[in-house]
C-alpha cells in the first residue's frame, strides 16, 4: 500500500465510484433505447430488467460492512471490482433478457461492496474531521462515471456492446489501482477500547426518517434513470446522441453534490433536503412538458444530476454521522433505502408507461416528489459529532480508536498524548 494525502484519497475513491456506481449500475439506462430495440424487449421487462441491480446491490449492502471487516478494504474492493468486471461483460455479450439481467445483477453486487470498502479504508486514512468532505466527494464520482460513458454513445450509438466492453476494461484498470493503493489491514479494537454503542441505543427515531425519505427520493429517482432516455427518444423524436448529452448533463451537474455536506452543514439538512427534491421533481415535469425541445431536455438533466447526487451526498453523510464507530455500517442504512426505493420504483414506473404514457407516468412520479419536499421538516437535522471539534490532525484510523480508549475510571480519554504527559511524573 502506498501512504497517499486525504486530498488523492478522495480522488481516488471518486474514481472507484465512477466505475462502480457511474458505469456498472447507471450508465445502463443510457444504453435502454438500444439495448430495448436489439433484444426486443418491452418497457415492463426494462424495468424488471432494471430493477435486479438494485435488488443485487440490496443484497451486497446487507453483507458489506462484515465484508469489509473481514476482508479489510483492499480485498473487499478487489472483490467489488471482480463483480463489476464480470457483470459488465456479460452485458456486452448478452443475446436474451436472462443474460442481460444476470450481468447486472452482478453489477449491482459490485456497486453494493465498494462504497463501505471505502470507508473502511477512509478510517485508516483520512483524519476524522474530512470524513463527511471526503464522503461527498467519492459519492461525486457517479457523475464522473456516467460522464465517461457519454462519448460512448455520442460516437458509437448503435455500438452499446463495444461500449460495455471498454468499461469492463477500465473496470480491470480499476481493480489493479486497488490492489496498489488501498489499505489492506482490517479495522481492529484496541483492549481497552470502548465499544460502539449498543443497538438500543442509537438514534433509531432519526435513522427511521433517514430511511423513509432516501427511499421515497430512490422510487423517485427511478424514473429518470430507467426511462429518461427512452422518454426524450420516444415521445421527443430526440435521437439517441442527444440523450448522450442529456447524460452527460446529468453527470456534469451531479459534480456538484461534492458540497454536500458542506451545503447541509451550514443551511440545515432539512432546509437542504427539500430544495434537493423539489429540484428532482422540476426535472421530471419539465421533461415530460418539453422532451421535443433539446436545450429543456438538457437543463432538466442538469437539474436532476444537481438534485441527485447531493441528496445521496446528504444521505450518506447523515448516516455516518448517526452511527459513530461503525463507518463502514453508515452508508449502508441509506443506500439500501435508495435502493429498495429504486428497486420498487422502477417496475411500478414500467407498469405506469403501459397503462398510461411517458408524460403522465413522469408527471405523477413528479408530484410525488413535490410531496415528499413538503415533509422535510421531519428529515434528521444537524448532528453534532464531538469528533469534529477534536484533533483535526490526526489520522482517521488511529483517532477513532483514540478517541475510544478508557482511562481506570472508565472515562474516555479526549486526548491521549496529554494524559500520558500527566502521568509521567506519577511514575
Amino acid at each position: 500500500m502506498r501512504a497517499i494525502s486525504s486530498t488523492t484519497f478522495a480522488a481516488f475513491g471518486a474514481g472507484l465510484v465512477a466505475i462502480s456506481y457511474g458505469l456498472a449500475r447507471f450508465a445502463f439506462g443510457l444504453f435502454v433505447p438500444q439495448i430495448r430495440n436489439e433484444l426486443a424487449l418491452s418497457p415492463y421487462l426494462i424495468g424488471i430488467i432494471g430493477a435486479l441491480p438494485l435488488i443485487s446491490f440490496l443484497l451486497a449492502t446487507l453483507a458489506a460492512p462484515t465484508v469489509a471487516n473481514r476482508l479489510g478494504a483492499r480485498y473487499a474492493a478487489v472483490l467489488s471490482g471482480v463483480f463489476g468486471v464480470a457483470g459488465l461483460a456479460l452485458i456486452s455479450q448478452a443475446t436474451s433478457a436472462l443474460m442481460l439481467g444476470t450481468g447486472v445483477f452482478a453489477c449491482g453486487i459490485c456497486t453494493g461492496l465498494m462504497m463501505p470498502a471505502l470507508t473502511t479504508g477512509m478510517q485508516a486514512m483520512v483524519k476524522r474531521a474530512l470524513h463527511a468532505r471526503v464522503s461527498s466527494v467519492m459519492n461525486a464520482g457517479t457523475s464522473i462515471g456516467i460522464m465517461v460513458a457519454v462519448p460512448t454513445v455520442l460516437f458509437m450509438a448503435d455500438a452499446w456492446r463495444l461500449a460495455y466492453l471498454s468499461f469492463t476494461l477500465l473496470a480491470v484498470v480499476g481493480v489493479a489501482a486497488t490492489w496498489v493503493f488501498l489499505p489492506s489491514i482490517t479495522p481492529f479494537t484496541p483492549a481497552n477500547a470502548a465499544a460502539p454503542p449498543p443497538l438500543r441505543e442509537l438514534p433509531w427515531s432519526r435513522l427511521t426518517r433517514l430511511t423513509l425519505f432516501a427511499f421515497l427520493m430512490g422510487f423517485v429517482s427511478s424514473a429518470y434513470w430507467i426511462f429518461a432516455p427512452d422518454l426524450a427518444i420516444t415521445l421527443g423524436g430526440l435521437s439517441p446522441e442527444m440523450t448522450g448529452w442529456l447524460w452527460f448533463a446529468v453527470g456534469l451537474a451531479g459534480l456538484g453534490g461534492a458540497a454536500a455536506a458542506d451545503l447541509a452543514d451550514r443551511n440545515n439538512p432539512p432546509i437542504t433536503q427539500a430544495l434537493m427534491l423539489m429540484m428532482l421533481a422540476a426535472s421530471l415535469a419539465l421533461l415530460a412538458a418539453s422532451p421535443a425541445q433539446p436545450l429543456l431536455a438538457t437543463f432538466s438533466a442538469l437539474l436532476f444530476g444537481l438534485a441527485y447526487m447531493s441528496l445521496t451526498g446528504l444521505y450518506l453523510m447523515t448516516g455516518i454521522r448517526l452511527l459513530p464507530g461503525r463507518l463502514s455500517v453508515g452508508p449502508v442504512l441509506p443506500f439500501m433505502a435508495v435502493s429498495v426505493g429504486q428497486a420498487t420504483g422502477s417496475p411500478v414506473m414500467g407498469a405506469l408507461i403501459d397503462a398510461v404514457d411517458y408524460a403522465d407516468a413522469f408527471s405523477i412520479m413528479a408530484a410525488l416528489g413535490i410531496l415528499v419536499a413538503i415533509l422535510s421538516p421531519f428529515y434528521p437535522g444537524h448532528i453534532r459529532q464531538e469528533a469534529d471539534d477534536e484533533a483535526d490532525n490526526e489520522p482517521g484510523l488511529q483517532a477513532a480508536y483514540d478517541s475510544q480508549l478508557q482511562n481506570e475510571d472508565g472515562e474516555p480519554l479526549e486526548d491521549i498524548e496529554e494524559t500520558t504527559a500527566q502521568e509521567a511524573p506519577a511514575r
